[in-house]
Formats: C-alpha cells, structure tokens, sequence
C-alpha cells in the first residue's frame, strides 16, 4: 500500500492519492491558518473507522442474503483534553441500518465487523475505546 502525499498551496491544504489515482483533500484547522478546503488528519482517522466497519457489515449482510437498502453511519470521537498530541480516547459508530432486515443478523454483523474484523478498529482499540449501536429502519 502507498500514498502520496502533495502540498497545494503555501499553507495547510494537503492532497493524498493512492495506487489507484483516488484522492483525498485534506486541510490544517482555520485557528493553525488552514483553510478548511479538506478534512483534518483526525476526522480522516474517524471517517475509515466508520468506512472500515460498514464495508464489513455490506459484505455480511450480502452473505446472509438480507435486503440492505441503504446504511448511513455517523461516528463520533473524544479526544484527550488539553493534551499535544491529543489522542482519541473514544469512538462511537452508529449504524442506521434500511431494508426489512432481521434484528439478529444485524446485530451479528455490526458485532462481527467492529469487533472482529474492522482493522482499524483494531489498530486503534489499544488506545481508543470504540463502542457502536444500530437501527434498522
């Protein structure tokens, strides 16, 4: 795996391409001059646990055959207060959940993907508590 990484202008704004020529703008928060032209490196951090875990519970609900319509996910983070650097302490992924889904696989599938197999889930539960919760509508 490997990014790159370019500066766009003299600031913060910051441009990350993958293998594949996917893109990723990223900006510094406007009270360090950043111009709020992309996401900080910590919402970035939050956005692939809630990414990470949804293409998880995709894959598995896709394997119980249940009907997903949508999902929609909101994930929230704490971080270590007046601290540098100022780490997440925790997160919370909340997964809504639309189709006639059956209550059990869900819940099986949220558990198995942020439990078990989210690898950023696992790369940062060492310091970061992550909790989740669901509803099917």
């Amino acid at each position: 795996m490997k990014i790159d990484i370019n500066r766009l202008n003299d600031g913060f704004h910051l441009e990350a391409v993958n293998e594949t020529g996917n893109t990723v703008q990223m900006d510094g928060s406007p009270d360090i001059g950043g111009t709020g032209k992309g996401m900080r490196p910590m919402q970035l951090l939050l956005t692939a646990l809630g990414a990470c875990g949804t293409i998880d519970i995709i894959s598995i609900l896709k394997k119980q055959r249940q009907p997903l319509e949508d999902i929609k996910i909101t994930v929230t983070g704490d971080r270590e207060k007046d601290a540098v650097p100022a780490p997440f302490i925790a997160a919370h992924i909340h997964f809504r959940l639309f189709g006639k889904l059956d209550t059990d696989k869900v819940q099986k599938a949220v558990s198995l993907s942020v439990e078990k197999y989210c690898s950023v889930a696992k790369t940062i539960e060492k310091t970061t508590k992550i909790t989740y919760s669901f509803e099917i509508i």
